[in-house]
């Protein structure tokens, strides 16, 4: 809590005492009434009317239940652009947090992975830079994206419909249970996966349990497959690529004395690399159709290509690390977060240099991970998460 206070001390000089009660109402209500991605109809029309209410009226529609909103600095000078996202749908768990009094009150969805902050920040954002906006030139769009964590996915509707074009970077930022609360990190390079979607059916033969020479095995042939999968990974991925096949979901048989004729799997295939994206998704294909021919089967494997992984431009996350450092202090920095999950702010990335900087969480009261019943942030972070991005993007657009 110190710590908190302390940071809070150091950073909040560009919200204003209204500006930060609004914030912190939009993330209670967020949380309180949560929505799965691609029906964030009710989260969409509350951020509408708190940045009508404090005069943002230019907004813009995208991806059906998301909104962008631009900020057009009057001052003179060289004119930046930066793009900022923040996501804002919720994941379909039942939240175990009775001690909340802003919990969630739809039966099955919660705000797992903190998205809830994450839009309120973006709010804090827009209201600030709205306000100063004789004070700086250049363009500020705050993304209020839907989508994160469900196809179809926002972040490619961002990249598909070019909302970035002309854009000279993009901000985004995640909640992080790994990291002490008051403390934030970064780093250069891959910080989250791609992450590709694969449904594998696999078709053999039925026959009677008793006399299995007579057909031809699906069971078997998905067994096979689940293991020699597994060494894709092992004995042709790099270690430091940390690259994962998981296979979970797999149905097949219809009774215990009947060779079963056809398997269907899913999964995912992740990876850091974009060169190794590739290759593993077609070396997936390829194991698949391998083991099905061994066993005298057929395999259909159709890969659904998904989020590319973030990448951080070096620069922005040098700068980003100095600014913490003379925030919050030589020790505000933390950087151990591994490089774990997926994110579309990855066609952020993709598209323009671009940071996804961590907020610490982690607390006595709040130690479990994300997308778990019992995940909890506190109140305390907000703000100064808020107020450290506004000053990061003011020194991006000051360049």
């Amino acid at each position: 809590m110190r710590e908190q206070t302390e940071m809070r001390a150091r950073t909040n000089s560009f919200l204003s005492d209204t500006e930060r009660d609004a914030v912190i109402e939009l993330r209670h209500a967020m949380h309180r009434e949560p929505e799965l991605s691609n029906a964030e109809w009710k989260t969409q029309e509350r951020i509408r009317r708190v940045l009508q209410q404090f005069g943002l009226n230019q907004i813009n529609t995208f991806h059906k239940t998301g909104l962008y909103i631009d900020i057009e600095g009057t001052a003179s000078g060289a004119k930046r652009s930066i793009a900022v996202r923040g996501d804002i749908d919720a994941l379909p768990i039942q939240e175990e947090r009775d001690d909340l009094s802003y919990r969630s009150q739809v039966e099955g969805v919660m705000h797992a992975c903190g998205h809830d902050i994450h839009g309120s920040i973006a709010l804090g954002v827009a209201l600030a830079f709205h306000r100063m906006r004789d004070n700086f030139a250049g363009k500020v769009r705050v993304f209020f994206q839907p989508a994160e964590e469900a196809e179809p996915l926002g972040g490619r509707t961002v990249q598909d419909e070019k909302l970035l074009d002309g854009f000279d970077h993009a901000v985004g930022f995640h909640v992080a249970p790994e990291i002490p609360a008051g403390k934030f990190g970064a780093r250069e390079g891959a910080v989250t996966k791609s992450a590709d979607q694969f449904r594998l059916t696999i078709t053999g033969k039925m026959a009677h349990g008793a006399a299995p020479h007579k057909g031809v095995d699906a069971i078997a042939i998905a067994a096979a497959f689940v293991n020699e999968v597994q060494k894709v990974v092992s004995r042709e991925m790099p270690a430091d690529d940390r690259a994962v096949v998981t296979i979970g979901i797999i149905h097949g048989g219809e009774a215990t004395n009947i060779i079963c004729p056809s398997v269907v799997m899913e999964g995912t295939i992740r990876t850091c690399s974009p060169e190794r994206r590739r290759q593993l998704c077609q070396r997936v294909r390829e194991v698949a159709e391998g083991a099905a021919a061994m066993h005298r089967g057929q395999a259909e494997c159709v890969i659904r290509s998904g989020e590319p992984p973030v990448v951080n431009d070096a620069e922005m996350v040098r700068r980003f690390r100095q600014l913490v450092q003379d925030t919050a202090g030589s020790d505000g920095f933390n950087a151990s977060k591994e490089v774990t999950g997926s994110d579309d702010f990855g066609f952020y990335s993709a598209c323009v240099p671009s940071i996804y900087f961590w907020f610490g969480s982690r607390a006595a009261a709040n130690e479990s991970s994300v997308h778990t019943p019992t995940f909890g942030a506190s109140d305390e972070l907000v703000i100064p998460a808020t107020e450290l991005a506004v000053k990061y993007i003011l020194d991006l657009l000051n360049t």
